[in-house]
């Protein structure tokens, strides 16, 4: 398909830029929320809730390495990504709630 000069490709393009944009933070986000949850509580609406909270973080990195570098795609930005989610991964491992039944089959450790 070729645009010559068009509002549909300036459209096309401007919401291409944004997914290309948005798409780190977001599949970050994506690959964490399972390693949030843990095994034991992998339901729909935890997932759900720890990826919410890791994209919305890492949507705020991505904003503010633009913000202060005036362009996005900057290494720096990325590196902070990564530490961001990792620690609030960490720190949401702590908080969210846990099931305390064991799995079925297997005795209880004391």
């Amino acid at each position: 398909m070729t645009y010559s000069n068009s509002l549909a490709a300036a459209l096309w393009g401007g919401l291409l830029h944004l997914v290309n944009f948005a798409l780190p933070a977001l599949v970050l986000a994506l690959l964490l929320a399972p390693a949030v949850t843990g095994r034991r509580n992998l339901s729909v609406r935890a997932l759900w809730r720890a990826w919410c909270w890791l994209a919305a973080t890492g949507l705020g990195v991505q904003l503010a390495g633009l913000l202060v570098f005036g362009r996005d795609g900057k290494m720096v930005t990325y590196s902070a990504l990564v530490l961001a989610l990792g620690s609030l991964a960490c720190w949401l491992q702590w908080r969210l709630p846990r099931t305390a039944t064991p799995a079925k089959g297997r005795p209880r450790r004391r």
